[in-house]
């Protein structure tokens, strides 16, 4: 196999394509050499691929458990496990994000298969969160590792739906240090205010999306995509017309590590104000955890 498989990269940062593998055919072995591409190269791109669905859930599971989505329902026939989003109800996922990152354990790697690509647009760009990090400089990345971030379902309609993570996890199987933090499902800095948050946040939002960290794929149908969700985010360029159809499976991760906080959650001083109304979601969450323990 390895004389037939063609892998070229794609950008410096991450990205690439192999073509030769026949994704309907993998086995343990195959898989384990997947895996590999993905420590290396983060998102990996497969054309050519005419999967049925029995065989997307079935290469899925060679990489761990699959689970349905929790809050969206667009199952492909009688296939829980598979998700397709199409642009035409709505399904253009144009804001930066992991996915799932409001679970406790959230998606470790995704599997995407391109049903239908409009013939201009629709572009998917993914960044390298560990390039985003290493870039910082010094004072920023030790400040980065002190703080938590607080992750919710708000876009899905399910605001209260939230766990928090550290803004700076470990990549479990590398080593290396991810800057976690998401435009789509990121709510807060937990050890700041919120005015102080959204100015961090924002920042650093902005920041992961520099185009040195990341690379522009233009679609084909039947392309299929893999993506390490721990150490990648990804969005859509919601600039086409006509119909993109995509589904996707997804292998669910474990939780992330990352050094501790180092300061407590911010606790507003004084009464209550208009402003307050910023710090009430972090103080259900904090009430919630309380009371499990």
């Amino acid at each position: 196999m390895e004389n037939r498989v063609e892998i070229k990269r794609l950008a410096s940062a991450l990205g690439a394509e192999v073509r030769g593998l026949d994704l309907a055919e993998v086995g343990p072995d195959e898989a384990r050499q997947i895996e590999g591409w993905l420590r290396e190269y983060h998102v990996v791109f497969f054309p050519d691929q005419p999967l049925t669905s029995d065989q997307h859930i079935a290469l899925g599971e060679h990489f761990g458990e699959l689970q349905a989505h929790p809050h969206l329902v667009n199952m492909v026939g009688e296939h829980e496990k598979i998700l397709e989003l199409h642009s035409g109800r709505g399904g253009v996922a144009d804001e930066w994000h992991s996915d799932l990152s409001f679970l406790p354990e959230p998606a470790l790697v995704s599997i995407l298969k391109m049903v239908k690509c409009p013939e201009v647009g629709g572009d998917t760009l993914w960044a390298n969160l560990c390039l985003a990090f290493e870039a910082l400089s010094d004072p920023l990345r030790d400040l980065c590792e002190g703080f938590s971030a607080l992750h919710n379902a708000e876009p899905h309609g399910r605001p209260e739906v939230m766990t928090v993570h550290p803004m700076v996890r470990v990549h479990p199987e590398t080593g290396r240090k991810v800057l976690f933090v998401n435009e789509h499902f990121t709510r807060r800095i937990v050890e700041l205010s919120a005015n102080e948050s959204a100015l961090l946040l924002g920042y650093l939002k902005t920041w992961v999306a520099s185009p040195r960290f990341c690379v522009r794929y233009r679609w084909e149908q039947d392309t299929v995509a893999m993506w390490d969700n721990r150490c990648t985010q990804h969005m859509v360029l919601n600039d086409f017309e006509g119909e993109r159809v995509i589904q996707r499976v997804t292998v669910m991760g474990d939780k992330p590590q990352g050094a501790p906080p180092r300061w407590e959650p911010y606790v507003r001083p004084g009464g209550r104000s208009d402003t307050s109304r910023h710090d009430r979601m972090l103080r259900k969450y904090l009430r919630g955890v309380a009371g499990e323990n």
